[in-house]
Parts: structure tokens; C-alpha cells; sequence
């Protein structure tokens, strides 16, 4: 039974439950294509909990989302705290584990080239599975417990770290839950593309199944074909959790998928196209959430349907010059987002209007990074994109608009001529680069350093 209450600073349970406990044999988690159930699930974690050393936190590397999903209730069974940084990239590591000094790291592989103190989770399959008898009572952890300290992407700078209590997550977990409740019923099983330490990752595939009567397929499909096999092994009905990139793979890829009940898509804007094309193609519903790392998800819509988001039950938005205060049952005080969005229906639904800081005035004149990149994709020929405007302090000169694009069969003057019959000459991008792809990471989302980097060698 998943606990639901409106504000868990004032109202919430001084501990809150681990996990969902209704019925200790429900199926937690899919591995190897066979069920695990929650009590077999808890006897790991406590068998992994009582191998970790004494700490206040641990880098969480696990790839495999079983192990990740072990380690990080281990973690906080131990009274410590999740560090997710937002590139499992040495030097990203690094940087997080330099941050919090006496943390280890903690994964499912062998490294070769492994961060300070790492520790390998022994083979979860080897742990005696004790009787669960041997427990009077399942653990309950603390509401205001930081269970995860998750970082952001890095797409708008350098990436921030958001601390989230086991309280937030209980409270965030209720919105989504409520939402797919709404469109496949109370029982279902997740097979996810995302990784597990992204913050929409946690919340679809690991809190949920956590939480709520859910099972999660424990591998991370990338290939059209990985996600058939995945969808598969586990039954009916299913949730794909994804994102535009990988969404467009599968439709473009013609593949068969089993019967699917749903599909939900974050980390990046949904084209309506896409949308229509994946709900024709895969015969399910596409459900698009809204949401930061520093918010978590509060909003969803059905892009086919409706251009207007439906906020989640006890959130609201208070619009400012510059972007948007939002409060919610999972945050502490009202956080600023800076989207900027138009209110209707009472306030319960919103319209994204852009994002302060990619808004564009030249010349008295003005448009939207999102706007001109959209545009950008809609050329034929144009498989990948993306606007961004320089800074003052970006080195590659004086213009204030760049663009790359994934064009093979194209040039750069054929894009901007297709441009000029689109957009305000003055919002041309220059430089417009022709590369190979964009330097997307494991949710689709776009680095700015790594954008600049490209952009810097190509102008070299």
C-alpha cells in the first residue's frame, strides 16, 4: 500500500516503509526471465546491507537496474545516502565522491579503471535467502532521510546536486502512480530505456515498483530490438518508460513490439509527430511527464490529445517575469523553475510557453532556441539538431546563434537556405556545423560543455 499525504513536512509518518508490502510475494522485479519477489528481494538487500562499510554516502554505480535497485536500498538500510552523479564518466565521479569525503563506490562490474574504495556487490544470486520469519517487521526509514543526492544533466551548465528525502520520494511517487493508475489499471510491469541514477529513471524504475504494485524488468534495452526482447520476458500489461530519442529509434527501426499498454517519455520536448506516429505504430497511449531533477515529475498530458499539461493532485504554479515557482507535496519550499509557462482551468493545467534563458531578442525581434530548433528538425533531410546561443565568454567569436545538425546529403548552405524560408534572417545560426551526432548522453539530453567542445573543433 503506497502512502499518500499532502505535505510530508507537516503531515507525513516520522518513518515511512521501504517498500510496498501488501503482499510479500508480489513481483518486484523480472531477472534473467524469472519473477523476484519482494521478500527474495529484501533478503539480498539486507544480505548487501551487512557487507557495507560504515559511511555517510556511496556513489551508486550498478548498470544493471536489479543490482541498482539492491544496492540502493542497501544503502539506505545502512542509514547512508545514494550519490547519483550525472555521467557515470571517471572524471564525473570523481568530481561527486571529491565532494563528500570517506564515501565509497558501490557496483555491479569489475572495473578495470575503478574510483577510490569501490566495492563489487557480490553475485546477488549466491545470497542465502533467509526465511523471512527470521524479520518480525520490514524496515521503515526515516521520512526526512536523504536517500539520494541526484545531479543535474549539465544541459544549461555545470550540473547542481538536489537532495531527496525518502518522505519526497514517497510523495512524488503518489502523482505518478495516480497517473498510470489512470491509464493501464493497478497492476503492470515496467520495462524502462533510461538509467536508474537519472532523476526520471528513479522515479519510473525504481520508487515505482518501490512503492507501488509494480514490476520492473531489471536490464536497460538500447537497441529496437533489446526493447522487444525486454517487453517480452515480462507480461502483460506493460509500461514502456523512454525518451524522444529512443522512441524515434523504434518507429524508425519498423520493429514488432509485444502488446504494450502504455508508453511514457521524458528528458527532452515530444514532438507531436513522433507522438502520433509511436501510438499509431505500437497501438498504446503516450503519456509525456514534466518535471526536474530539482522538482521531480508534477505534470503529465497526452501529447496527441492535448498541448496543455494536468498538474498533479496538490501542486501549483505560480508564474514569475523570469519563470516559475512551483510548490509540491515532495518539496520543503516552493522551487523556481525557469520555464515559462500560461495557467488555465483554475490552475490546474498549464501551457509551456519557452524557457527565460532561451528566449532570443536581436534587433527588436524575437524567438525561441526550442522554436528555431524545432524548425531546424523540420527540414528534410535534418535527422538531428540543435540550436544554442554563445555567451560573451564562449570562444568561438562574435556570433551570437550556432547550430549542429545530423544532415547526411546535405550542406550547410542548403540548411540555411531552408532556414531563411522559416525564420527572421537575424535568427540564422552561425556557425551551422554539419557533424556525425550529437554527443547525446544516456537520456537524450545535450551537454552544453559538450556541444561547445563540438562546436570548437569544427570551428577550428
Amino acid at each position: 500500500m503506497a502512502i499518500v499525504y499532502d505535505t510530508y513536512q507537516r503531515e507525513a509518518p516520522a518513518r515511512l516503509p521501504l517498500l510496498n508490502v501488501a503482499d510479500a510475494d508480489r513481483v518486484l522485479a523480472w531477472r534473467g526471465g524469472k519473477a523476484v519477489s519482494a521478500a527474495q528481494f529484501l533478503a539480498q538487500v539486507r544480505a548487501v546491507a551487512a557487507r557495507l562499510p560504515a559511511a555517510a554516502a556511496a556513489v551508486n554505480l550498478c548498470e544493471d537496474r536489479y543490482a541498482f535497485l539492491v544496492a540502493f536500498c542497501a544503502i539506505v538500510l545502512r542509514g547512508q545516502t545514494n550519490l547519483l552523479p550525472s555521467s557515470r564518466a571517471p572524471q564525473a565521479v570523481d568530481e561527486v565522491m571529491s565532494a563528500y569525503p570517506g564515501c565509497y563506490a558501490l557496483g555491479d562490474l569489475n572495473l578495470s579503471v575503478a574510483p577510490p574504495g569501490y566495492r563489487q556487490l557480490p553475485p546477488l544470486d549466491t545470497l542465502s535467502i533467509e526465511a523471512m520469519e527470521a524479520h518480525d517487521a520490514w524496515p521503515l526509514i526515516s521520512a526526512d532521510h536523504v536517500v539520494a543526492i541526484g545531479y543535474t544533466s549539465g544541459s544549461t551548465g555545470t550540473p547542481s546536486a538536489n537532495r531527496k528525502t525518502w518522505g519526497s520520494f514517497h510523495a512524488s511517487n503518489a502523482g505518478n502512480l495516480a497517473m498510470l493508475h489512470a491509464v493501464v489499471g493497478e497492476r503492470f510491469d515496467v520495462v524502462a530505456t533510461v538509467p536508474p541514477q537519472h532523476m526520471y529513471g528513479m522515479e519510473l524504475s525504481v520508487v515505482l515498483p518501490l512503492l507501488g504494485d509494480v514490476g520492473v524488468h531489471a536490464g536497460r534495452p538500447f537497441f529496437p530490438a533489446d526493447v522487444a526482447a525486454a517487453l517480452a520476458s515480462v507480461p502483460a500489461p506493460r509500461v514502456l518508460v523512454t525518451t524522444p530519442v529512443h522512441l524515434r529509434a523504434l518507429v524508425d527501426s519498423g520493429i514488432a513490439l509485444p502488446p504494450i499498454a502504455a508508453m511514457v517519455s521524458a528528458t527532452a520536448p515530444m514532438p507531436v509527430e513522433l507522438a502520433t506516429a509511436a501510438e499509431q505504430r505500437f497501438g498504446a497511449p503516450l503519456q509525456e511527464v514534466f518535471g526536474s531533477t530539482e522538482t521531480c515529475v508534477f505534470a503529465s498530458r497526452r501529447p496527441t490529445v492535448d498541448e496543455d499539461w494536468l498538474l498533479y493532485d496538490g501542486v501549483t504554479l505560480h508564474p514569475q517575469p523570469d519563470g516559475t515557482m512551483v510548490d509540491a507535496p515532495q518539496l520543503s519550499a516552493p522551487i523556481g523553475l525557469a520555464d515559462i509557462v500560461s495557467l488555465s482551468d483554475g490552475g490546474r493545467r498549464f501551457r509551456l510557453r519557452g524557457r527565460h534563458a532561451d528566449m532570443l531578442e536581436i534587433a527588436g525581434k524575437r524567438a525561441s532556441l526550442a522554436d528555431l530548433t524545432r524548425r531546424l528538425l523540420a527540414i528534410p533531410g535534418v535527422l538531428d539538431g540543435v540550436v544554442i546561443q554563445l555567451a560573451d565568454g564562449d570562444t568561438l567569436g562574435v556570433h551570437r546563434i550556432a547550430a549542429l545538425a545530423v544532415a547526411p546529403g546535405l550542406d550547410e548552405h542548403t540548411i540555411l537556405d531552408a532556414l531563411r524560408t522559416a525564420i527572421d534572417p537575424v535568427f540564422l545560426p552561425r556557425p551551422l556545423r554539419l557533424v556525425d551526432a550529437l554527443p547525446r548522453n544516456e537520456t537524450g539530453k545535450l551537454p552544453r560543455a559538450d556541444l561547445l567542445a563540438l562546436l570548437g573543433h569544427h570551428h577550428g
